[in-house]
């Protein structure tokens, strides 16, 4: 199979020898050039397409956004924004993914090997799974870690039952909308909700601000130690992991680092085998269109623990890795299109 051919588009001569050269350390991957701004990634193009784009956002003589959206209006073309580490500006790029971007991820800087080595895992990663998300197919990947890095298997089933309700949800690429459309479904009194979103830091607290601002649930990234409260949903912050925990009868959530598992941190596997260990059959389980396969052995331990488990359809999908993996092994009691999902949960929760 030919490489993938990658054109990177920043305003730094830095930032653009660090990104080719970690994307060009993946033989599948083929760095087709780089260009300062978007008016020479233009004139790139017009000479030959490629099959991904590496997008900064705050480039001279036109931003990065306006750029993707010029983009996605005369020749659609997988785009990875790629951004800076601050709090700053996070707001106007998660705009980009409603223009049409497929997932953001951190700018890697120059620092540890674990770093540098964790950068490319997740950057080579987000530059595959933006080309399968307009091929809509899915590649195997090399083994990674699993939850055992984080969270050991439970012993026995979960701890006895109480009588409250608690949903997990993980997703990926293509999540950032679809999280919105089902969030936006659910009455001011859903069940407790926990979600996984792979997305970097700092930016999880602006995704979940824009998410209360339109959801009848409030949402918030989780903090550690944060109790799950009916209409409410908490969002993993990015670059950490998040567990369901309980003391009594009180869900509680768990915060904290560890290594990537699935290439992800936060991991939905990590999550849901803590659902699977705290909650068992008081849980629901919910696994969304995302590249990889990070939550599909999570999902089916949730079941084997009693859990009710919901996986999102291929034709709904922006990419249907994660959940089609979720339902080659079985782990699935309902696949279902986005629109009927936040209808099965509160069925489920009844």
């Amino acid at each position: 199979m030919k490489p993938l051919r990658v054109l990177i588009v920043d305003d730094s001569a830095v930032a653009r020898r660090t990104l080719a050269e970690v994307l060009g350390s993946d033989p599948a991957i083929e760095i087709m050039g780089t260009a300062a701004d978007p008016f020479i990634a233009a004139a790139r193009i017009r000479e030959e397409v490629p099959d991904v784009i590496v997008l900064d956002v705050e480039m001279p003589r036109m931003d990065g956004i306006t750029f993707l959206r010029k983009i996605m209006e005369q020749r659609p073309i997988p785009v990875v924004i790629c951004s800076s580490l601050t709090e700053h500006g996070a707001e106007t790029t998660l705009r980009a993914l409603e223009y049409g971007a497929v997932e953001i991820v951190t700018k890697p800087r120059l620092g540890t090997q674990e770093f540098l080595r964790e950068s490319r895992e997740v950057l080579c990663e987000a530059v595959k799974g933006a080309c399968k998300a307009r091929l809509h197919g899915y590649r195997a990947v090399e083994p990674a870690l699993t939850a055992d890095a984080v969270l050991a298997r439970p012993s026995s089933l979960a701890m006895v039952e109480t009588t409250e309700k608690v949903v997990l949800i993980g997703a990926s690429t293509g999540g950032t909308e679809a999280l919105k459309v089902l969030l936006e479904r659910m009455p001011p009194d859903a069940p407790g909700m926990l979600i996984v979103q792979h997305m970097p830091e700092k930016f999880t607290a602006a995704f979940a601000q824009r998410l209360d601002g339109l959801c009848a649930v409030s949402v918030k990234e989780a903090a550690n130690g944060d109790t799950v409260l009916r209409g409410q949903a908490l969002v993993a912050p990015g670059n950490r992991h998040m567990l369901l925990k309980r003391s009594g009868a009180r869900y509680f959530v768990e915060v904290r680092d560890g290594p990537l598992v699935c290439r992800h941190r936060p991991s939905v596997d990590v999550l849901f085998r803590s659902g699977s260990r705290y909650a068992g059959r008081n849980a629901v389980g919910v696994l969304m269109t995302g590249m990889g396969n990070d939550g599909a052995h999570g999902l089916l331990e949730m079941k084997q623990a009693g859990a009710r488990t919901i996986a999102q359809d291929e034709a709904s999908s922006v990419v249907f890795g994660m959940p089609g993996e979720a339902i080659k092994l079985g782990a699935a009691d309902k696949v279902l299109p986005l629109g009927a999902i936040g209808g099965a949960i509160l069925e489920a929760c009844q």
